[in-house]
């Protein structure tokens, strides 16, 4: 059931420090920790007016709802939000998407299609560059909520609008019903698409109210948030949107097949009781319920985990899988970052204190569960020791799953937009290991850089000199790409555009540079597989 989202971090902040104060004292310290209540502005909508707070000089609007209560709705597309009186409160987060887990300390509901707004002004005619965020958590979890994408920094350093947002995930964004015969839920496997597409079009509505210039956003994200920016270029729907795109360490190559995406729907109908033919009574089963089968194994899966939801090549909404065989035409003008970070299974697998501790003995059926390539171990490991004699097993452990893993379909959505002569620059972050020696450059490190966030709640990086000098690199690349399409500045080498055969990369680190094919000899080694997309057959 829906229910009142609690604060978020900074507004907890707020409450413990006035909790005891009276309602005159209670301003001025709200004023001293740089939020501004009375004297906010209302915002306009299509749906009616909001009122958010001041933080250093910038508006904040959160929990703006973009689309209606989409309980009724389930497996069909959102309908637009329902209009108020008044002056709505858009001062707490909107509630997470259903889904298992930490949600961002929010609540889960399916009235859950709100956006988040900062913005160094309003209604001045200013045509700022928008920076459109699309969080990560896969295609299960995760929120527009998070501590490390508060948008201040980002704004206050660029003069840029920043929206955050939430969208329908897991079963309730993907679940393909759309081959067992019921016209409404024709859809279904790419409802959570769907839902970004309309939140992109309420911030192209509503640009000018927010000083922001509706044809120039950027789309960025992280992780999952990447795959479905990666998704997006290829659905007509979204074609026009967005006009530049920043992806991190999230890649899309196919998507399910329908064959694939149904024979997941029947395991999950399976583990309800229920047959394709009864598929509308998913209607009215409660939502907790739902989560709690959506726990049944993936047949994909080498380790046991919950069955995977993600787009489907539905020939509907999605008509081509998003980079094969080739990057999608309709993105070809769109410029891209595809980044990665170094050590990214570090994230998943450096919880395993044996995983430090690896002997050679050890390594070929640790790779063999891990890598997730149907490469010999043994053949992995003679090859990664030819590359890098000095490696121990462990540390050819986290590289070869790493590599082993996504990388190769970041790779490939590089390689394709170089073929197709689309404007595409590529990262590597390998700073980290001053901070962390084990986990270095790890999965979620560069979300903190990107944002100039290092000083927020989970951020992993440190808050030293050197942390804060990478933020300083990330965040104005960003910025720069924002405003021409061009990452490059002065704090930074020249970033040049990723062609072949040269593979040009530009590597983060405490002397950051560009290079030719940095992992070079891991790309080749893995080029010797087919690179399948986990969860599309």
């Amino acid at each position: 059931m829906p229910y009142s989202a609690p604060p978020d971090p900074d507004r907890r902040k707020f409450l413990r420090q006035t909790s005891l104060l009276s309602a005159g004292v209670a301003l001025t310290q709200f004023a001293s920790i740089g939020y501004t209540a009375d004297t906010q502005p209302p915002a306009t909508t299509r749906s009616g007016r909001i009122r958010g707070y001041r933080d250093r000089g910038v508006h904040v609007f959160k929990g703006v709802p973009y689309g209606a209560d989409t309980s009724t709705r389930r497996f069909q597309r959102a309908l637009p939000e329902i209009a108020w009186t008044g002056v709505r409160d858009a001062t707490r987060f909107g509630a997470s998407a259903p889904q298992r887990g930490d949600a961002d300390d929010q609540p889960i509901s399916e009235d859950c299609l709100f956006l988040n707004v900062f913005t160094p002004a309003l209604r001045d005619g200013g045509k700022r560059p928008v920076l459109f965020y699309i969080h990560g958590g896969g295609y299960n979890n995760g929120s527009g909520s998070s501590p490390l994408y508060h948008g201040v920094n980002l704004c206050r350093r660029g003069d840029v609008v920043v929206i955050t947002v939430n969208h329908r995930l897991n079963l309730f964004g993907y679940l393909y019903l759309g081959d067992f015969g019921f016209p409404d839920f024709a859809e279904s496997g790419n409802v959570g698409q769907l839902d970004l597409i309309q939140a992109l079009q309420w911030l192209r509505e509503h640009a000018d109210e927010f000083g922001a210039d509706a044809n120039n956003v950027t789309v960025f994200g992280q992780s999952g948030g990447g795959a479905k920016i990666a998704t997006l270029m290829a659905m007509p729907e979204a074609d026009g949107l967005f006009h530049k795109a920043m992806t991190m360490s999230g890649q899309q190559v196919t998507a399910a097949g329908p064959r694939a995406a149904s024979q997941r729907s029947e395991l999950f109908l399976g583990a309800l009781g229920l047959k394709p033919e009864q598929s509308e009574q998913l209607r009215n089963i409660p939502m907790q319920r739902l989560l709690e089968a959506s726990t049944v194994r993936d047949p994909s899966r080498v380790e046991n985990s919950s069955l995977y939801f993600g787009p489907v090549l539905d020939s509907r909404t999605l008509p081509r899988h998003p980079f094969y065989p080739d990057a999608p035409a309709q993105s070809m003008k769109v410029p891209m970052i595809i980044g990665n970070t170094r050590d990214e299974t570090r994230a998943f697998l450096g919880g395993d204190p044996a995983n430090f501790a690896l002997t050679w003995e050890q390594l070929p059926a640790k790779l063999r569960e891990q890598q997730y390539v149907d490469l010999s171990p043994d053949a992995v490991i003679a090859e990664y020791r030819r590359l890098y004699p000095d490696y121990t097993p462990s540390e050819v452990f986290f590289a070869a799953t790493t590599a082993g893993r996504s990388w190769r379909g970041a790779v490939i959505e590089a390689e394709e937009r170089a073929k197709q002569g689309a404007p595409a620059f590529v990262y590597q972050l390998d700073w980290g290991r001053s901070v962390d020696e084990k986990r270095r450059a790890f999965h979620t490190l560069d979300i903190p850089l990107v944002f100039d966030n290092i000083h927020s709640e989970g951020s992993k990086t440190g808050t030293g000199v050197d942390a804060q000098r990478m933020a300083d690199r990330m965040s104005e690349a960003l910025l720069a790409f924002a405003r021409s399409g061009n990452p490059s500045h002065p704090d930074n080498p020249e970033w040049k555009p990723y062609t072949l055969p040269a593979r040009e990369t530009m590597v983060f680190d405490d002397s950051t540079r560009m290079l030719d094919d940095p992992r070079g000899g891991e790309r080749k080694l893995y080029e010797q597989a087919p690179f399948v997309q986990r969860g599309t057959m």
